[in-house]
């Protein structure tokens, strides 16, 4: 693992890219990275071809080098180290960098946003999907993994909490392997990898399913939650074909199929809101069966060109995703007044077209467009319970009859997002450099908005082992065109015209304004120091003010987020990191202290109380995803073939609602009962281990062999307790498993 200013260290991407492989196979004391080092050639002319294929990967990288950003990068050899392999989840990789918090439903917050992550498979970008539990990209079609944050230049936009930016396995190898992997909680995981090099082609396919009884987390922390069942398919391929000596076109295909139990409570909970169902007034917490199924198919077409001043890469990207909840009709209506099925699909698809020209030694100007097309669909149905809403009625406020009242709802909306950048890597000298840019998005969706943003970064290197930068960055960050409802509150408060009757789902608050897009100001200074060939030690500092800043909560049963606005909202933070690598043992350590705070929600108002926007509107408060402390630290010893390893994480906690002794009386005689995320929740520490050796002189080929402990000392910690702004339901973090898997290479 690496951490490093990218683009910085020598000047130039591909100098970087070529530090962290001989960083980390030294740490590991494998073999150079896929990007340093040609496998023995079987003929000079396949030699010829891979030599080319390795200078188009360079040139490639060139074009996006993230100068003055900070870049942590992990690279396929350390997720192997990592307890889990590339048998885990890419959250759970990503988790190990600074500054991330983990959230439930395998969420992740880096330095305070929420989500906000831009996901790049080889520097494409991966439009956003409905996406909630399920992820689309697996670590196993990672050769390298990287995160990359701070005052971002010119070519990264729209999302911007973090780029992922995963560089594909290019092995230029024939051969491949078939693995089994599974243990506690009724894990299985078949999964295969093939790699066929063949001339000046290169293909590499991969595909895994998973099953097991801990699909989401816990609600109740129990080791096996009840009714928690989840089914998971992948695939990926990649193709490229060297079309000459400087020219490449490539094809990238990936889909998932997921599906997920929605788990239950234990405790033998039977009761309700007090409502009647064509009779039925009661139903058991533990028969409740809800399920989520979520699927995404993508695609990339690339073709690269590389003359020795001018590269380009033209890419068309498309993704299809769907989204279907589907709810325990009966027991949603008891127990939350609101029964609702959701069906969600979302294409988008379009180009990112970039280039880099170097104008002389000192000048390398860089350009891009990047223009998509989002159309969702969303149809829903809802059950609701007819409610007596007049005040003269003896049967004010009760319940019309026994049966429930639909409310259907269908809705399409397309969305085009244009992007244009264009930036100087001007060389002051020959330790400084200073990149400056202006970056244009255009947004029309919901809403029709645009910015032209500034960018600019400053980076000095005053000796060989030491690294300081400064940047600073204008953001613009419309909020998910797909998680945008189109649903009609006055037709949850009025359901049959008749304003004498409402509906148990009737909002107290009746305002929706449509979300706004974020506009931001990013400020960034940082520093990494080199002691001798083993040790690295960096520093990142920012600070964050932000209007119309977006969250997202969930705010009912269907486990779908709805996205709203602070009018302000402020962030800032440090970030502390720690690599030693010598011979066959590496460590890693990272840790942050970071606020997040927002003021006055002026948008979605309808998912509130009128009591806690009164009082939102008048005090900053936390976000519910702040975490003011994190730490990640991992460490990996190869020993006569067997490698030990093992990774902690420690969170200081999420934010929840603080109950008030006393209530206090907001204007218009609003009672508010707790303050919104004013208390944080219990620390936690989570300790994972492994171990695994490799059988190299197997008959047939190298057979591994690994065993991994995840919550080794079986901490039970409370990722949410069910309360904090768009907070739904508790969720804790998994208890101990035993895994095991073998994996025979051919």
């Amino acid at each position: 693992m690496l951490r490093s200013f990218k683009g910085v260290l020598a000047c130039s991407a591909p100098f970087a890219l070529l530090l962290a492989g001989e960083a980390h196979a030294q740490a590991t004391s494998a073999p150079a990275s896929p990007t340093t080092a040609t496998p023995p050639a079987k003929s000079s002319t396949v030699s010829e071809i891979v030599v080319t294929a390795r200078r188009l990967d360079r040139a490639r990288a060139s074009i996006q080098p993230q100068v003055g950003a900070s870049t942590y990068t992990l690279t396929n050899e350390a997720i192997q180290a990592m307890p889990g392999g590339d048998n885990g989840e890419l959250n759970q990789v990503i988790l190990q960098a600074p500054g991330v918090a983990q959230d439930s439903y395998g969420q992740l917050h880096i330095r305070g946003e929420h989500n906000g992550l831009q996901f790049r498979l080889d520097g494409v970008i991966l439009p956003e999907g409905l996406s909630v539990f399920s992820q689309a990209i697996s670590p196993r079609l990672a050769g390298s993994v990287e995160l990359i944050t701070g005052a971002l230049p010119a070519e990264y936009g729209l999302r911007t909490a973090g780029i992922v930016d995963i560089t594909t396995k290019t092995d230029y190898e024939n051969g491949g392997e078939v693995s089994l992997y599974g243990g506690s909680h009724g894990e299985i995981e078949p999964s295969f990898e093939v790699s066929q090099h063949t001339d000046d082609t290169n293909l590499f396919v991969s595909g895994s399913f998973l099953h097991n009884d801990l699909g989401i987390e816990s609600p109740d922390g129990r080791s096996d939650p009840l009714h928690d069942n989840t089914d998971q398919f992948s695939g990926f391929g990649y193709f490229d074909k060297i079309i000459s000596p400087s020219s490449r076109v490539s094809v990238i295909l990936g889909t998932s199929d997921q599906t997920f139990q929605i788990p239950d409570v234990s405790g033998g909970q039977n009761g309700g809101l007090g409502f009647n169902v064509n009779g039925q007034t009661n139903y058991p917490s533990q028969n409740l069966n809800e399920s989520q199924a979520e699927t995404t198919q993508y695609g990339v077409l690339s073709l690269l060109n590389t003359t020795e001043s001018l590269t380009t890469q033209v890419s068309l990207f498309a993704r299809y995703s769907t989204l279907k909840f589907t709810p325990d009709e009966t027991g949603d209506l008891l127990y939350n007044g609101i029964s609702q099925s959701a069906d969600k699909t979302d294409t988008a698809g379009g180009i990112q077209a970039e280039g880099s020209y170097k104008l002389g030694d000192a000048h390398t100007l860089r350009g891009g467009l990047i223009v998509e097309v989002d159309r969702t669909t969303s149809q829903t149905n809802t059950d609701v319970f007819l409610i007596d809403n007049n005040p003269a009625s003896p049967t004010f406020g009760q319940e019309i009859g026994t049966s429930p009242f639909a409310i259907p709802e269908s809705d399409t909306k397309v969305a085009q997002t244009f992007s244009a950048y264009l930036q100087d890597e001007w060389k002051l000298a020959s330790t400084l450099t200073l990149n400056y840019g202006l970056r244009f998005d255009q947004f029309m969706g919901y809403r029709n908005e645009n910015q032209l943003s500034p960018r600019v970064n400053m980076v000095w290197q005053p000796t060989k082992s030491t690294t300081i930068h400064i940047g600073y960055s204008r953001y613009f960050s419309p909020p998910p065109f797909e998680l945008i409802g189109g649903e009609t509150v006055a037709k949850y408060v009025a359901p049959t015209g008749n304003p004498l009757v409402t509906s148990s789902a009737a909002p107290a608050v009746t305002a929706d304004t449509t979300p706004y897009s974020e506009r931001a100001n990013y400020y960034d200074v940082g520093a990494e120091q080199k002691f001798g060939r083993h040790v690295t030690v960096g520093v990142d500092s920012y600070y964050k003010t932000s209007t119309q800043m977006i969250d997202e909560g969930q705010f009912g049963a269907p486990i779908i987020l709805t996205p709203f606005n602070y009018a302000t909202g402020k962030q800032w933070g440090v970030e502390l990191t720690f690599n030693y690598t010598n011979g066959p043992f590496s460590a890693y350590a990272n840790a942050s202290h970071s606020v997040a705070q927002g003021k006055d929600i002026d948008t979605s108002q309808f998912s509130f109380s009128q009591a806690a926007l009164d009082y939102v509107a008048g005090h900053n408060i936390f976000l519910d995803h702040d975490e003011s402390y994190a730490v990640s630290a991992g460490t990996s010893y190869l020993w006569q073939g067997t490698r030990f390893g093992g990774d902690l994480i420690y969170g200081s906690g999420l934010r929840a609602d603080l109950p008030l002794t006393t209530p206090i009386v907001e204007p218009g005689n609003q009672l508010l009962t707790a303050i919104p995320n004013g208390e944080e929740l219990p620390s936690y520490i989570q300790v994972n281990l492994s171990v695994s050796h490799k059988f190299k002189n197997a008959p047939g080929g190298p057979i591994e062999l690994r065993l991994d402990v995840i919550n080794a000392f079986d901490e039970d910690y409370q990722i949410r307790n069910g309360s904090g702004v768009g907070v739904f339901a508790p969720q804790y973090g998994p208890r101990r498993g035993f895994f095991g898997g073998i994996t025979k290479e051919f």
